[in-house]
C-alpha cells in the first residue's frame, strides 16, 4: 500500500469529557441477627523505641540540608497465648547534604563550592512490649491434638502354654492415630502514626584541606540519637453477631430525624 493510501486509512481518535448523571442506589440488606467475620481491634498502643546509631557517608559532607524520615515495619506479631508484642522495622532516612566540590571551584578564605547530594539509609530497630489492656479479648489459638489407639489381638499360644489360654495384646505391626488440626486466626497490626525526635552530630569533623572560610569543615560520619514513638492497632479477624432491623431507605435514628 502506498503512503498516500495509508493516510486515507489512518484512524484518528478523539475523546471528550462528558457529564453523566448518577442516582443513589439503595442496597439490599439482610435483616435479622447475622453472624459476620470482620477485623476486631484488640488494642491500640504507642510504643517508644530509643536508637543510637552511626551513619557513614560515601563522601565528605559540608553540611546537612534536610532529612526525611519514614517508619517501615517488617514484623508486628502478637505471640498468643501471651500478651507480648514483637515489633521489628527500620527508620528510613533520606539525608540531603552539601559536599565540597573541587571540580566546581577551589575553596578560598571566603567561599566553598559544593554539590547537593542525597544518601538513603535504613536504621533497624526491634523491641518487645507487653499489651497491658485489651480493648477486645483475643481469640486464643486452639491446640492441635494427636491420640493413638490400638486394637486387641488374640492369638494362640505356642507349645508350652495351656491350650485354654491365648495371647492377648495389641498388634505391634500396626499403628493407629487420630489427629486434629486447628487453623487459627493470626493477629496483625496496622500503623496509625509515628513521631521521631532525633539528634545528629558529626564525630569526625575536620577543617577543609585547602583552607576555607572561618568555621567551615567537612565530616564523613555522624552519630544519631532517636526517640521513635509508634502508634499502631493490633487486630484479629473474629466472628461477631450483628443485628439488622430495617431495610427502609427513609429510616433514620432519632438523633438524625430531630
Amino acid at each position: 500500500m502506498s503512503d498516500a493510501n495509508k493516510k486515507n486509512y489512518e484512524c484518528k481518535a478523539s475523546s471528550t469529557q462528558n457529564e453523566c448523571e448518577s442516582h443513589p442506589h439503595h442496597p439490599h440488606i439482610t435483616l435479622g441477627k447475622i453472624i459476620t467475620k470482620i477485623p476486631v481491634v484488640l488494642a491500640e498502643l504507642t510504643l517508644q523505641v530509643n536508637l543510637d546509631a552511626f551513619i557513614d557517608f560515601p563522601e565528605p559532607v559540608l553540611e546537612i540540608k534536610d532529612v526525611k524520615k519514614h517508619i517501615k515495619l517488617t514484623q508486628c506479631r502478637l505471640l498468643l497465648p501471651t500478651n507480648k508484642l514483637f515489633v521489628k522495622g527500620y527508620v528510613r532516612k533520606n539525608i540531603q547534604y552539601a559536599s565540597p566540590s573541587k571540580e566546581i571551584d577551589q575553596s578560598t578564605a571566603r567561599s566553598v563550592a559544593s554539590d547537593l547530594h542525597s544518601f538513603t539509609v535504613d536504621v533497624p530497630f526491634q523491641c518487645v512490649t507487653e499489651i497491658k489492656h485489651f480493648l477486645t479479648a483475643p481469640v486464643l489459638p486452639e491446640v492441635n491434638k494427636r491420640s493413638e489407639f490400638d486394637f486387641l489381638v488374640s492369638k494362640p499360644l505356642p507349645t508350652g502354654f495351656p491350650e485354654k489360654d491365648e495371647f492377648q495384646s495389641s498388634d505391634l505391626s500396626q499403628f493407629h492415630q487420630e489427629s486434629t488440626q486447628h487453623y487459627n486466626e493470626l493477629p496483625f497490626c496496622e500503623l496509625i502514626s509515628s513521631k521521631i525526635i532525633e539528634w545528629d552530630e558529626a564525630v569526625d569533623r575536620e577543617h577543609l584541606p585547602n583552607g576555607g572560610p572561618l568555621g567551615e569543615g567537612f565530616f564523613t560520619k555522624i552519630e544519631e540519637k532517636m526517640v521513635v514513638d509508634i502508634t499502631l492497632k493490633v487486630l484479629q479477624n473474629q466472628q461477631i453477631r450483628v443485628s439488622s432491623t430495617t431495610n427502609d431507605a427513609h429510616h433514620c435514628d432519632c438523633d438524625e430525624c430531630s
